[in-house]
């Protein structure tokens, strides 16, 4: 299957990129083909343009200043997202991939004004994140990423496929036991995909 792992922090040494490596490892140790973006990296700017907005509608020439990531999310069969959330919401630079990169005739299209889901090449969607604070106060302020991901993104790649969400809580107070524990079990959330 080709995955298409997306990752958004600025820091290698960070236990998020951690968890990218793994996943990349893992997918690929388990046959995986894997496309991996690392945002940051990349250098990928989130910033949308006022030419890009003026062009959103338009599906000729609205993806031409993302066209290798439209691309590469269009080739994709499964989708792995790999980030820290910051203030109860996606770090800035996934949040403009999403807003420059899902666009109308690659993620939905319009249908007498009503929005229909176009991402069906992708099967399968797997989050892994981690959060500074617990699971409650996230609960408490509606979390909004687990919400994106189990509604927004859900309704938007083929009907019906699995979206899997693990989250590792309390980063502040995190161990090496408890991370291990977590890098134990997105692994075998890896092996389902």
């Amino acid at each position: 299957m080709r995955v298409l792992v997306v990752h958004a922090h600025p820091v290698a040494s960070s236990f998020n990129a951690s968890l990218f490596r793994l996943t990349v490892e893992k997918l690929k140790t388990n046959g995986h083909e894997v496309d991996a973006i690392d945002l940051y990296q990349d250098g990928f700017n989130p910033v949308m343009s006022e030419t890009e907005r003026l062009n959103y509608h338009d599906p000729e020439t609205n993806r031409q200043p993302v066209e290798t990531y439209v691309e590469r999310l269009l080739e994709a069969e499964a989708l792995v997202l790999v980030y820290p959330v910051w203030n109860y919401g996606f770090p800035a630079i996934l949040k403009g991939w999403f807003d420059r990169v899902f666009l109308p005739g690659v993620s939905f299209g319009l249908v007498n004004g009503k929005v229909r889901p176009t991402l069906h090449n992708i099967g399968k969607i797997l989050v892994v994140t981690s959060y500074g604070g617990s699971r409650f106060r996230s609960w408490l302020m509606g979390d909004p990423p687990r919400r994106i991901a189990n509604r927004m993104l859900r309704a938007t790649v083929k009907p019906g496929a699995p979206v899997g969400y693990l989250a590792h809580y309390e980063m502040n107070l995190s161990t090496d036991k408890t991370r291990h524990a977590f890098m134990s079990k997105v692994e075998r959330a890896l092996d389902k995909i």
